[in-house]
């Protein structure tokens, strides 16, 4: 069960702003609470969900049709700026 459970974190990231938010300002406590509420998943789960780079799924959710994308009512917080690129 805990690769399914892989698959709808990684989906959910994909398709749900919110929860991608929280997930980029710390994967560690999003993966662990979601174990904590009986997301099966095995330790080797747990570390490589927490590596994931957060902007491949900003990048990823750009390109679905917006009609996959749950809606977020939250006001856009900025994208964060490369180094060495102006203000």
């Amino acid at each position: 069960m805990s690769q399914g459970n892989v698959e709808r974190i990684v989906g959910r990231l994909v398709t749900d702003e919110d929860f991608r938010r929280e997930f980029r300002a710390d994967p560690e406590r999003v993966v662990r609470s979601l174990a904590e509420r009986g997301f099966e998943l095995t330790r080797a789960e747990v570390a490589a969900l927490v590596t994931l780079d957060a902007l491949t799924f900003d990048r990823f959710a750009d390109a679905l049709d917006p009609r996959l994308q749950k809606a977020s009512l939250r006001a856009p917080v900025p994208a964060p700026r490369a180094a060495g690129r102006p203000a």
